[in-house]
């Protein structure tokens, strides 16, 4: 495998509690992200467990891919939401990312992907958790494949930032 450079991505979909807020890390085997990869997957905090994610159980999706919750495990039907729908939807994002060769299919086997993604405590629409996940997901990874943003966006926009809990 000639060197894979690390690619990062971020994507927000969704609106209101149900919405996905993800952070990929894309990266090669045998290096930086390999030992953070391990590293979170051997080291769980409360209320934060990382997990193969899993296209059904037993069939891990590919490139192998860490679920790390930012949002600490609330109650019951959050950890269902999150272990469930989200996750679903996290695996279904890296298969299409795959499929559409976001992803190159001949490395999957080199690669692993770190995704760090919030599930809101008050999540409440499985479908929806699934769809706005499984649809961050794609536009992280194609965002990360890109080198997106483009420095010119950050730079025009770097003057009023906003997020959905603050607005300047």
């Amino acid at each position: 495998m000639s060197e894979f450079v690390t690619q990062f991505g971020e994507s927000f979909v969704g609106q209101g509690a149900n919405a996905a807020h993800l952070n990929t890390v894309l990266g090669a085997k045998g290096g930086s992200v390999e030992t953070a990869w391990v590293t979170s997957l051997a080291t769980p905090r409360q209320g934060h467990t990382p997990f193969v994610t899993v296209v059904r159980p037993g069939l891990p999706v590919k490139p192998f891919t860490l679920f790390v919750n930012k949002a600490a495990i609330a109650d019951a039907t959050h950890a269902e939401i999150t272990w469930g729908p989200a996750q679903a939807g996290v695996a279904k994002g890296v298969a299409e990312a795959v499929a559409s060769g976001i992803i190159d299919r001949a490395l999957v086997d080199d690669l692993l992907l770190v995704a760090a993604v919030w599930v809101d405590p008050k999540a409440s629409d499985r479908a929806d958790v699934f769809a706005n996940n499984a649809a961050a997901t794609l536009e992280a990874l194609r965002a990360g494949s890109k080198k997106l943003p483009a420095l010119d966006d950050v730079l025009a926009a770097g003057d009023r930032p906003f997020n959905p809990f603050f607005r300047s």
